[in-house]
């Protein structure tokens, strides 16, 4: 199963037509040029690396640029044509759609739907669907073809003049123009029994058995049951298990090597009848191709994850995946819009920024239904944000629905690594991070901490460092540090650093005043060790040496 499309941009011009392509597809990504594309989702800086990512990723690519330079990009990358993800080139216009590669996973379907959003028609190549008006190779979902190469050869004699027959329920081919004739040699047979293509046949399994695991079983054992009651392995539609199953890592795996979902039972009535008891595997069959998203629930995920100081190019792509995946968000109303543009499919639970813990009890629940849920954070969610609080509402629960829940945390840029980075290298040896806020530690502990870190010479970088309800914290912070610490020590100050207004400060621990400080804002006070050093344009940079002496 391909991941949602790609929208690359390498410039302005385009912007327009691919705006119209993700109202087609919700869940595509629009990536512009750094620097030459305004309002893309996301930036890249290199335009081949990026394109042959994709491509390895299984993502499929609607390139707005010419033909020519998507296909030198990828040339060295061609391989199986069986293997390969949809890729497309449109004019910035929009006025020509040119499907490239992927004919066997979906390209020509993907380019009329294009085209038909565009009003344009797609330049399509391949002589079976121009001839046909679709794939025969590519069958709709819940349909399986048995053998490739037999298919080729069969479109080739079909291509060649040759007549054909359907046998068994194909509403796809209804309308399609195919050269019927009822004793023709060539037959499209629609079964979901275990036997071999015939020469002259086009051999496709509707998906209408679900393997129910009651026991320990492999991918090999699942095919074996299904060849034992006469059913091809391709008529799979999913592998179903008890809910205490779901952390069942060899489970998960079968199913990967299968290539179907797994799903957990939630209702006994909802199953098709019973076909089969075999040894810890029951087969269950249908009359028509089964949806298995109708089936159970899938196991629900949890991802806590940080969008990093807010510049898209410095999410990382695990995090920015995994919002793509995402059918519910929770978080700060500011980070959620940090985290779009949403689908309309999406739902996004804002919450107060000091709900952590409801928050997260109301991600698990939602996880624990099944669904893909993320929780945002700005930065890195593990550092004074949502991982500890989503881990101590477990903690706290040890519920075994949301124990059962795939949980993981990505990570983020940190406010504290990216204000360093800005500066040049702070933070270059030895440092601690410490939040002022006392709302979850007593104050007393604060000071002591501060004490015992400034006497250790480490360089120190604060969070939460002032607010309207404790503006007096920070001037007292400074003090405790002044002690070890003196006046012409470095201190970098980094507000709203990786957007729009961001502000880099240099001063000294002698001439900082509390005033130039809000809650918005990242101080990073230097080590004995730490220095300045000058820039050609005039500024400086700032940097704790690797030694000590």
């Amino acid at each position: 199963m391909h991941n949602p499309p790609a929208i690359v941009l390498l410039g302005n011009g385009g912007l327009a037509t691919a705006r119209r392509i993700q109202a087609l597809y919700p869940q595509a990504r629009i990536l512009g040029l750094e620097q030459r594309v305004e309002g893309a989702d996301q930036s890249y800086a290199e335009f081949g690396e990026t394109l042959r990512s994709l491509y390895r990723s299984d993502t499929p690519i609607i390139a707005l640029c010419a033909a020519g330079i998507v296909i030198r990009t990828l040339a060295p990358l061609l391989a199986s044509k069986g293997a390969e993800p949809p890729v497309l080139a449109l004019a910035e216009d929009g006025s020509a759609v040119v499907p490239l590669l992927g004919g066997l996973g979906g390209v020509n379907r993907m380019a009329r739907e294009i085209a038909s959003a565009l009003e344009v028609a797609p330049a399509i190549t391949t002589s079976g669907e121009l001839r046909f008006g679709t794939c025969l190779l590519d069958p709709p979902a819940g349909y399986a073809l048995a053998d490739i190469e037999q298919g080729k050869r069969f479109v080739s004699d079909l291509l060649g003049g040759e007549a054909v027959r359907v046998q068994g329920e194909a509403p796809w081919l209804d309308e399609v123009p195919l050269p019927l004739a009822n004793e023709a040699q060539r037959v499209i047979r629609i079964t979901a029994e275990a036997r071999p293509a015939g020469r002259h046949e086009l051999l496709i399994h509707p998906r209408v058995a679900v393997a129910r695991i009651d026991g320990a079983a492999n991918a090999e054992a699942v095919r074996q049951a299904l060849v034992d009651a006469g059913l091809a392995p391709l008529s799979l539609a999913c592998l179903l298990a008890d809910r205490d199953r779901m952390i069942d890592g060899d489970l998960a795996a079968t199913a990967a090597e299968l290539g179907v979902p797994l799903r957990f039972v939630t209702d006994e009535a909802e199953l098709p009848p019973l076909h089969q008891h075999g040894d810890g595997i029951r087969l269950y069959l249908a009359n028509a191709p089964l949806d298995p998203a109708l089936i159970g629930q899938p196991r629900g995920r949890l991802t806590v994850v940080g969008l990093g100081p807010g510049a898209a190019e410095f999410m990382v792509p695990a995090a920015r995946q995994a919002l793509d995946e995402a059918e519910d968000l929770l978080g700060y109303e500011t980070y959620i819009r940090m985290a779009g543009p949403l689908r309309p499919d999406q739902v996004a639970h804002c919450t107060d920024n000091r709900e952590e813990l409801q928050r997260a009890r109301h991600a698990f629940e939602l996880a624990a239904s099944g669904r893909r849920v993320v929780v945002v954070s700005s930065g890195d969610p593990g550092v004074f944000a949502m991982a500890a609080a989503v881990l101590e509402a477990l903690d706290e629960s040890r519920d075994a629905d949301w124990l059962r829940v795939e949980l993981q945390v990505f990570p983020g840029v940190s406010a504290a690594l990216a204000t360093a980075a800005k500066a040049g290298a702070p933070l270059g040896h030895d440092f601690c991070l410490l939040s002022l806020s006392d709302n979850l530690k007593p104050w007393e502990v604060i000071e002591q901490r501060l004490d015992h870190a400034a006497a250790a010479d480490l360089a120190m970088a604060f969070y939460n460092p002032i607010s309207r309800a404790r503006p007096w914290q920070l001037g007292r912070a400074l003090e405790i540090v002044a002690r070890h610490r003196a006046p012409e020590t470095v201190v970098v100050l980094g507000r709203d650093i990786g957007r729009p207004a961001e502000k880099l400060t240099l001063t000294s621990l002698g001439e900082l005043r509390p005033k130039q400080v809000d809650m918005r804002t990242l101080v990073i006070i230097g080590s004995s060790l730490t220095r300045r050093v000058p820039r050609a344009d005039g500024e400086d940079w700032v940097y704790t040496p690797r030694w000590y002496r």
